[in-house]
């Protein structure tokens, strides 16, 4: 009988292959070096979260006194600008890692090896929580004895509030890897300003119902408006909002997923253009 010629198999996509803990684990790693060995990169992680939290704790003070509505919650602002920090840094944190790759011009090598862009982006995610906690932590517990005001003392809610500000950075993260895929280091600039595109209409300092109204259908497609008013609904009211959390959570589901697909195709189209390896240019 005449052998069969073997049937070719498909190679796996990225995001069907499997997934490697310790390719994972060693991306996680190599970042943390990098962190750990230069204490002025942990010296700016800390240094503008509480740079924020002083200015804007100063300002609640001159307010408490000449504001009911601040005077009404204790800390709205400072939380405000604690809970706005998690995201910016957790995109801050997502997008650095990932431009320290370019700047070496070290992506073709990285995926010259057994590396699956999957595995990166969960790495990033992990060295943008790790940067993230390293920047707030610190902000946080200043402001306890500085403006006798604990932000842990939300609670439980707090952890919600966190996560959901957490995901978001990074899926704006991705959004942005995935431009810098494809336009290189000239768009390094969309790392520092994208998210801040965000704040006029998230509520952060003040109620939703404070922008016009064709501005709030916006605001409302995002999800940092359910966390800002769901925060002022338990400083305020004390009282948890499950609505704000389940929108807050189906729409970070719905931008994790597009930054990810986003981040998938930028990725393919510059490995067929050879874009990998002219990065840094």
């Amino acid at each position: 009988m005449n052998a069969q010629p073997p049937t070719p198999q498909t190679p796996p996509t990225p995001m069907t292959a499997t997934i490697s803990r310790r390719r994972v684990f060693a991306m996680v790693r190599r970042y943390w070096y990098l962190l750990r060995g230069s204490w002025p990169r942990i010296v700016e992680l800390m240094y503008w979260p509480t740079i924020q939290m002083v200015m804007w704790g100063f300002i609640t003070l001159h307010l408490r006194d000449n504001s009911t509505w601040v005077a009404e919650a204790a800390g709205v602002l400072l939380t405000g600008v604690l809970l706005w920090d998690i995201l910016f840094r957790g995109q801050l944190g997502y997008t650095l890692a990932f431009l320290e790759e370019m700047y070496s011009r070290n992506l073709g090598q990285l995926f010259i090896s057994p590396l699956r862009p999957i595995e990166m982006v969960l790495a990033l995610m992990a060295t943008s929580l790790l940067r993230t906690l390293i920047g707030i932590l610190p902000a946080a517990l200043l402001a306890i004895p500085l403006f006798a005001w604990n932000i842990f003392s939300i609670g439980l809610p707090l952890l919600s509030f966190f996560a959901l500000l957490l995901v978001m950075g990074w899926a704006v993260g991705m959004f942005v890897t995935a431009l810098l895929l494809r336009v290189g280091l000239g768009g390094e600039s969309l790392a520092w300003f994208i998210a801040f595109l965000l704040i006029p209409v998230s509520a952060v300092y003040y109620p939703v119902d404070v922008l016009p109204g064709w501005l709030q259908v916006v605001a409302y497609a995002l999800p940092p408006v359910y966390v800002f008013e769901g925060m002022r609904a338990v400083l305020f009211d004390g009282s948890f909002r499950w609505d704000y959390f389940l929108a807050a959570t189906s729409l970070n589901i719905l931008y994790l997923w597009l930054g990810a697909a986003a981040f998938l195709w930028s990725f393919h189209t510059a490995r067929v253009r050879g874009l990998l390896l002219q990065g840094g240019e």
